[in-house]
């Protein structure tokens, strides 16, 4: 049993032409399209949308645009700004809206990547590091030695008490 989205990428390439059009329709598509309503329906639009589509001709170009196009860059040429300022702006703006000759991206990246080293190294100049003298020395107790002083600390503890309780029994 074939699955919807499994049938309508089958009607998809039908009506494109591409891939099993050529071939006839398998028995599990055509048995799907009885049983789905849904894709009935897919069936149907797409059959007529192609048949539409095969109808359809393209407009005519009119042949006197490229003559009036010409003509009315020729007239956006022809006109001149008046002071430097202004042909400068509209030279820039031509230039950055209608492309260079050459691209910024190289140029910009390449500023970027000066201006990030110049930074670091700025900064790590100015930072102050900390190096300590001496090797800080770690000691560790074994957890065993630990217990011992606890344990001996609890007894003179408990002698003291006894001692200052009188020695009553």
């Amino acid at each position: 049993m074939m699955r919807c989205k499994d049938v309508q990428d089958e009607m998809m390439e039908r009506a494109l032409g591409i891939g099993a059009a050529k071939q006839a329709v398998p028995n599990g598509l055509r048995q799907h399209l009885k049983d789905c309503e849904p894709c009935r329906q897919e069936a149907a639009e797409m059959r007529s949308l192609m048949q539409a589509l095969d109808e359809w001709a393209a407009p005519e170009p009119n042949p006197y645009f490229m003559t009036r196009f010409a003509a009315r860059l020729a007239e956006e040429r022809a006109t001149v700004p008046q002071g430097w300022l202004e042909r400068l702006w509209i030279s820039l703006h031509a230039r950055f809206t209608y492309g260079m000759r050459w691209r910024l991206q190289p140029v910009t990246a390449t500023a970027l990547s000066v201006l990030v080293l110049v930074g670091g190294g700025v900064y790590l100049s100015r930072v102050e590091t900390v190096r300590p003298t001496e090797p800080a020395v770690i000691t560790v107790t074994p957890a065993v030695i630990h217990d011992l002083q606890s344990l001996d600390s609890n007894t003179t503890a408990l002698d003291t008490l006894e001692s200052l309780s009188g020695g009553h029994d």
